[in-house]
């Protein structure tokens, strides 16, 4: 995808927030790396606009939250399958 960087920020953040999408599955939706995903997010979004900044960044710390739940879902999933 070829994007702007600001036009980008924007599409990140109107991703997350629409899908309630995780920085690694944005970061694979836009072909671009996890640390660019929280740039754009954190640093680029904020002086775009304010309002999707807080509302990706809302969504962005609830995943940062439930990620241990998720990561531990997978591990036993993945040890079910080998039984």
């Amino acid at each position: 995808m070829s994007f702007d960087i600001d036009e980008r920020a924007t599409e990140i953040g109107h991703y997350i927030v629409n899908e309630n999408a995780t920085v690694r599955a944005a970061a694979k939706k836009f072909g671009v790396s996890k640390s660019t995903v929280f740039k754009d997010v954190s640093e680029r979004l904020k002086a775009i606009d304010r309002l999707l900044y807080l509302e990706a960044k809302a969504v962005m710390e609830r995943n940062k939250a439930e990620r241990h739940i998720r990561g531990g879902e997978a591990t036993k999933k993945k040890y079910e399958r080998t039984r």
